[in-house]
């Protein structure tokens, strides 16, 4: 199983480098006003304690973190209770007068609340806190005062404890049972939980919590050792020494300004700017089946593992709203864990946490449940950027007066001596004096003694010239310095309406900065809300997309089946296409056999009766013919399909042709290659016409009228030719169109069905002798049938013939 993380420290590393990686960047965040937060997780035993508070000769994160703000603020720190903390998360600042009274208060008390400085340092913690690094910030602002404060808390079965609380009453040791907690007696008052409340910029915070205010890494790390020995700490079956409750030591920097002379603090609570370090020291996870914990340490083990399941179920949490945009209420107050520390989660500064493993076999499920949560908190980032309050004030004030006061004090020592108030003028006076000239002796031990006076006059009027020449150079250099004065009041004027006017240019400009970023916020909310919907959209589409991937893959599997069916149809088909044309090959060939077979027997029988019926006719009259048998009169002749050609002894007939009613038309003659031939004088012939095998648009063009020619069989057998006739129009479409009219049928039949002449000489012929002059075979044989266009008898038929 693989597991990334921004940084791997292997066993041998050191509590310097772990530092400088992890705890480093959020001690300068501190004092530059942020806030951080530094979790150690990991399994019982697995070296969380050791991590956050070190080994005598090697301190851990605890002790250098102290021990690096100290070596950064140390010369800009306030005088203890400038900065004063309130009951409601906020601090307050004090003149030097009430710092000082809070300090003579404190002076007077028996006991001191805070350790101090000048104490000796307790050997047992002495090594820890030794470091030789000097690690310190780099550019921390020189022109604020700083001022820190500690509190050390634990949070034990889901209550919170002050570890610096002092026991209202412990005269005698209170003894202790085997779960190591106190046994209630009269003597010993067990400590209360404390609440927890969200203050006026909605930061939780520990109400009634004891802060102490701390100036040296010693100082603070006593306070922490102190609260170290009242930490829950009990046996079980996997540490010797496993805690069982969360510690936090919460470190507060408060920082404010100087005033423009340098010199004080400045008074206004607005420029102070409240920092937080906490330092979480987590309760080991583990399984309880593993302890061997029964009773109070089982209900211990249950507690640390819900406080913990529920600081992994907000960083799901936040974590999922992140990474998908929903908005999912985070569970923090489930555990006061999560609750106290929940503006963290919210963005309100850095959160690191080191991973403890153990390499223990036993160790190894934990261990990787351990891994798995603190691998998925990386994929959360909740920073926020911080606005501190704007100074306005010179920077670099604070070394500028030191330095003023260093000159001044120099240039007085130059001219006589320290500056001492008093002593300072009597040396200003005497070397004054001293200018003077010295004044002889005034004693007059004679009364004729007329030098001596004279003498005391004359110093006198030299010292009276000297004072009015000094007075005079006096008021030259006081002229002149209120000329300097008056130079550089102008000087600063201008100067100062100059740094006006590019403050105030200053001020447009920050104006326009701030709509152009409230313009480029507002489009970034466009284009994220556009972002979102054409994500919204594009999953959509390939949604859409990978469906119709599906349907059309779906498709092309069905059409590739139906091809191949298909296929296989036709090569079916084609198989039994051959195979039935083989079949109807053979059967046509044995009809057409059979046919011809038959036809020859017909028409050698039809011979036999023309030869017959030839002999009758060229017969003498007078001889009574023979009359032919009865079967053979009975006998019917076999329909045939194409009709014998005239006998050749017979005259050729001259038609008659008739004009064309359409002889002024023009026709299409359209005959389909699938007509066969008749054989038989009667075709129909239009003079002047077109004759195509298909009708197409050119031909029709050229004509008015048209022609279509149909053959088929009729039920006698014989072939039945249809003529039908129509007219050629053109359409609107620049094309043509024959509309129907008429149809003209042309239709063979046979003379057998007619009635025969019994005898040439008959006298008397019956009714249908007009009829029976048609039957002959000569008399057939020698007219022929012409079509008549537009005949009214039926069939169309009209004889035109010259009896023989």
């Amino acid at each position: 199983t693989q597991y990334s993380f921004k940084e791997v420290f292997g066993t041998l590393v050191v509590q310097k480098e772990l530092f400088d990686v992890v705890a480093k960047p959020l001690v300068e965040d501190l004092i530059r006003g942020k806030n951080g937060l530094l979790f150690t997780y990991g399994v019982t035993g697995s070296g969380k304690t050791h991590t956050m508070t070190g080994s005598p000769g090697d301190g851990g994160l605890l002790p250098r973190c102290l021990d690096m703000i100290f070596n950064s603020i140390g010369p800009f720190q306030a005088k203890r209770f400038v900065f004063k903390l309130d009951d409601k998360n906020g601090v307050d600042v004090q003149c030097e007068v009430d710092a000082l009274l809070e300090r003579q208060k404190r002076d007077a008390m028996p006991v001191p609340k805070t350790p101090s400085g000048k104490r000796q340092i307790d050997p047992e913690f002495a090594d820890m806190i030794n470091v030789q690094d000097h690690c310190k910030v780099e550019e921390v602002d020189e022109d604020n005062v700083y001022s820190v404060f500690v509190s050390y808390i634990e949070i034990y079965n889901n209550y919170i404890y002050d570890l610096l609380e002092e026991a209202p009453f412990e005269p005698i040791k209170p003894k202790w049972n085997s779960c190591n907690t106190p046994v209630r007696n009269g003597d010993f008052i067990p400590p209360q939980s404390k609440i927890l409340r969200e203050d006026q910029n909605h930061n939780m915070y520990v109400t009634g919590c004891t802060e102490v205010e701390v100036k040296s890494t010693e100082e603070a790390f006593e306070v922490f050792w102190r609260g170290q020995k009242k930490r829950r700490i009990a046996n079980t079956q996997l540490n010797r020494e496993s805690s069982r409750s969360h510690s936090v030591f919460i470190i507060k920097l408060a920082q404010a300004p100087l005033d423009a002379d340098g010199d004080n603090v400045l008074q206004e609570k607005e420029q102070i700017t409240l920092s937080q370090l906490s330092l979480v020291d987590l309760a080991g996870s583990e399984r309880t089946n593993r302890t061997k914990a029964e009773g109070n340490r089982l209900r211990e083990a249950g507690n640390i593992n819900q406080s913990l399941m529920t600081l992994r179920t907000c960083i799901e949490v936040l974590r999922e709203n992140q990474m998908y945009g929903t908005n999912k209420m985070v569970p923090y107050r489930d555990s006061k864990l999560t609750h106290l520390f929940k503006n963290y989660f919210d963005g309100e500064g850095k959160v690191r946490m080191i991973v403890c493993v153990n390499p223990k076999a036993e160790d190894y499920e934990e261990s990787l449940q351990v891994m798995r949560f603190a691998e998925m908190t990386q994929e959360v980032e909740v920073a926020r950027p911080v606005d501190r309050p704007l100074c306005g004030l010179t920077p670099g004030r604070r070394f500028r007066n030191q330095a003023f006061r260093e000159e001044l004090s120099r240039k007085l020592e130059m001219r006589g001596g320290p500056i001492n108030g008093e002593t300072e003028e009597q040396s200003v006076s005497e070397m004054f004096l001293q200018n003077f000239p010295p004044l002889p002796s005034c004693e007059l031990l004679d009364v004729n003694d007329d030098q001596t006076l004279p003498k005391l006059i004359e110093v006198l009027e030299k010292r009276h010239k000297l004072r009015q020449m000094l007075s005079e150079e006096f008021a030259k250099n006081v002229l002149a310095f209120k000329t300097m004065l008056q130079d550089f009041d102008s000087s600063i004027v201008s100067k100062e309406n100059y740094i006006q006017g590019k403050l105030s240019e200053k001020e447009k400009t920050i104006a326009g900065q701030k709509m152009e970023l409230e313009r480029l916020e507002k489009k970034i909310k466009t284009l994220e809300y556009k972002i979102e919907i054409l994500e919204k959209t594009a999953t959509i589409y390939e949604e859409d997309k990978r469906n119709l991937q599906q349907e059309l893959e779906s498709k092309s599997q069905k059409l590739q089946r139906q091809a191949s069916d298909k296929r296989r149809l036709e090569a079916r088909l084609q198989g039994m296409v051959a195979e039935t044309t083989m079949k109807w090959e053979k059967e046509c060939e044995r009809r057409v056999a059979a046919k011809q077979l038959e036809m020859q027997n017909k028409l050698w029988v039809k011979d036999e009766k023309l030869k017959q019926l030839k002999a009758i006719v060229t017969e003498p009259k007078n001889e009574k013919p023979e009359r032919p048998s009865r079967e053979r009169d009975r006998e019917k002749p076999v329909q045939r399909s194409v009709s014998p050609s005239p006998a050749p002894n017979a005259p050729p007939v001259r038609l008659r042709h008739r004009r064309s009613r359409s002889a002024g038309e023009r026709w299409v003659d359209h005959k389909p290659p699938s007509n066969l031939p008749t054989e038989t004088v009667m075709q129909p012939h239009v003079p002047h016409a077109i004759t195509v095998a298909a009708a197409s648009e050119k031909a029709l063009a050229k004509c008015d009228k048209y022609m279509l020619t149909h053959q088929e069989l009729a039920s006698d057998g014989e072939i039945e030719t249809k003529l039908i006739k129509g007219d050629v129009f053109k359409t609107r479409g620049g094309g043509q169109a024959v509309q129907f009219t008429e149809i003209e049928t042309l239709k063979q039949e046979s003379p057998t069905g007619r009635k025969r002449r019994s005898s040439p000489s008959n006298p008397d012929p019956p009714e249908d002798a007009a009829d029976s002059e048609w039957t002959d075979v000569e008399t057939r044989c020698s007219v022929a049938v012409e079509m008549r266009a537009g005949s009214a008898l039926g069939p169309g038929y009209q004889h035109h013939a010259q009896p023989k």
